[in-house]
């Protein structure tokens, strides 16, 4: 593609949104990313400041994100844009009596409702009500690479996608669908919030299916059938709602036990489909299957480590983007929250809340955290109550000093906080165990969490 197309559409997209043309300097903006210029550059020719620049950038990749429904950001725009000049299919963009065609191989999916495919395959069938709509998607090609391996080549029957709530697990495994659907001929997506037994959930896809009568008492012979006749992706998302508060981490509520004798027969019966659970525990059942002998994969997500996503918030000061993450873990919703925060009181200055230094909780940080703290043990609560008090790593033997709690009770809620996420192993002469910033911070500045 050349400039001038690549001017010509964005101008139709930004009157689409706006209906107002590209000015002067957006143009400039755009030929100059086009051409790969940095902001600085750019900046220079238009006689602006830097911050300026990166502020109408920033409004333009909105722009285009929302057009096109993908995320578009300043380091993809070219790649993205002549990706999407592959075919000859148009995306019509209209606005009042104003439309274009751009020719383009992405079609965006309107997954607001179950639909059949077309006569080429009539047995494919899709039901993403559930899934989340994705604006933006930051930095995880290694996480879905590792997805797609599973999935396409090794015909992983079973895995779980686990981390904290926010850090981006849902939105990881629609991006991965939204890759992927010609791989499979069915997909759907159930809530474990909103239809909690496994009884509703088979009744859910065999009635979307409809391709054979219900039998109450063989619901789930024929889901199994489904899955050795079918390629099927069945994604389960909030599988931590099966499981106990008060407890160690992956222990069911005892009216969804009937959870634990199904998912170990996705592992063991033979068939070409696979199901991901989302979850912020890992069950107990997968902890004890050897990947090297069943078709299980856990795949546990981390905060980001790159500052793509603070560009997309309009923060400025890029200097200090990387403190600023370090201090909230690399979470997407921590992140996202804070920068409302830092726009609203210090015009968008990174460095003036930096400066601060301190470590703000917002109170929808605190309502995610006051969730997770009520689903840990009394022990659990303990050893983190400890932990929170020291401005050191401890060892184990230093928490024994301090609590009373056998050896074996101990390392069970260890492992369990680990496998929770709240607290990171540090190797020395001696094991360390450090507890979360963020949730040390929550447990710290909340009355009565403390023991």
């Amino acid at each position: 593609m050349t400039v001038t197309e690549i001017l010509q559409f964005a101008d139709e997209l930004v009157f689409a949104q706006t209906g107002k043309h590209l000015d002067d300097i957006q143009e400039t903006v755009i030929k100059g990313v086009w051409q790969g210029q940095t902001y600085e550059k750019i900046s220079e020719e238009c006689h602006r400041s830097e911050s300026h620049i990166r502020d109408i950038g920033y409004k333009l990749w909105q722009v285009f994100s929302d057009q096109l429904d993908r995320d578009i950001n300043k380091r993809n725009f070219r790649s993205t844009l002549e990706m999407l000049k592959v075919t000859s299919s148009p995306i019509i963009i209209q606005n009042n009596n104003h439309n274009f065609n751009f020719c383009s191989s992405y079609h965006p999916q309107n997954n607001s409702n179950p639909r059949k495919n077309d006569d080429n395959n009539q047995s494919s069938y899709r039901d993403l009500t559930l899934a989340p709509k994705i604006i933006h998607f930051y930095d995880r090609a290694l996480e879905l690479q590792t997805l797609s391996d599973w999935l396409t080549n090794q015909n992983t029957r079973l895995i779980s996608v686990l981390g904290l709530s926010g850090i981006g697990k849902s939105t990881l495994v629609k991006h991965f669908i939204d890759q992927n659907l010609q791989h499979f001929d069915l997909v759907i997506w159930k809530s474990i919030k909103l239809s909690p037994s496994l009884d509703s959930i088979l009744s859910e896809i065999l009635t979307g299916i409809n391709t054979a009568p219900i039998i109450p008492d063989n619901k789930l012979p024929q889901f199994f059938n489904l899955l050795r006749q079918q390629k099927c992706l069945i994604i389960l998302d909030d599988v931590q709602e099966l499981f106990a508060c008060g407890q160690f981490i992956g222990k069911y509520k005892s009216k969804y036990k009937d959870y634990k004798t199904f998912f170990t027969r996705i592992t063991e019966m033979e068939h070409q489909s696979s199901l991901i659970l989302i979850s912020q525990e890992q069950c107990q059942e997968m902890l004890c299957l050897d990947e090297e002998l069943y078709p299980v994969k856990c795949l546990e997500l981390e905060g980001f480590n790159n500052t793509e996503i603070l560009e997309k918030l309009g923060l400025k000061d890029e200097e200090s983007w990387l403190n600023l993450m370090n201090l909230y873990e690399g979470n997407p919703v921590y992140l996202k929250d804070i920068a409302s925060l830092i726009r609203t009181i210090f015009l968008g200055k990174v460095s003036d809340f930096v400066l601060e230094n301190t470590l703000l909780l917002t109170e929808d940080m605190k309502f995610r955290l006051t969730e997770l703290w009520e689903r840990l043990s009394p022990i659990e609560k303990q050893i983190v109550g400890e932990l929170s008090k020291s401005n050191q790593p401890l060892s184990r033997e230093d928490l024994r000093k301090f609590l009373s709690l056998s050896s074996m009770d101990l390392m069970n809620g260890l492992q369990s906080l680990s496998k929770r996420y709240l607290i990171k192993t540090i190797e020395t002469e001696k094991i360390l165990f450090n507890l979360s910033p963020v949730f040390k911070e929550y447990v710290i500045s909340c009355p009565g969490k403390q023991t």
